[in-house]
């Protein structure tokens, strides 16, 4: 029997999966690891570093608004795997597991290039894979469908 997935319930989720990631992104990228991106950047490139630390209104609004996509698509896909896995902070991991995977191949380029330390690379990534889980956790208890399996 096919579950209808409740969409109402994915954006409320997803928004709220979005504010847990715009949180600790803007903790982790413009407080914890400010100064070693930073030097990393510089040394790969002179100024690269000054540059994106002066980043503008309208960058700062697109990595928010991203933030709000993959908040939405991290509960989307919580729900799309709900009725296999059951409801729960298990699901909730599987979810975040997927986009960590994929955040982890699309950025090992930083690293491989120095772009970025392999330190640092590694601990960002320990970062974005809590940050992932907390916001999985959160979107998921948020995301709820109708006893009988109907959009609610």
């Amino acid at each position: 029997m096919a579950v209808n997935m409740n969409r109402q319930k994915v954006l409320i989720g997803g928004l709220a999966a979005g504010l847990v990631l715009n949180i600790i992104d803007f903790l982790s990228n413009g407080v914890i690891f400010a100064d070693r991106m930073k030097a990393d950047a510089n040394a790969f490139k002179p100024g690269l570093g000054d540059q994106m630390a002066a980043m503008g209104g309208g960058q700062i609004a697109t990595y928010v608004f991203f933030d709000f996509v993959v908040g939405i698509l991290l509960v989307w896909t919580y729900a799309a795997i709900r009725p296999r896995f059951g409801p729960g902070v298990r699901t909730a991991l599987y979810a975040a597991l997927v986009f960590f995977v994929f955040g982890m191949i699309l950025t090992w380029g930083y690293q491989a290039s120095g772009m970025m330390s392999a330190g640092l690379w590694r601990s960002y990534s320990l970062v974005w894979l809590v940050n992932l889980v907390l916001a999985s956790i959160v979107g998921g208890k948020i995301y709820s469908e109708a006893p009988d399996g109907r959009a609610v």
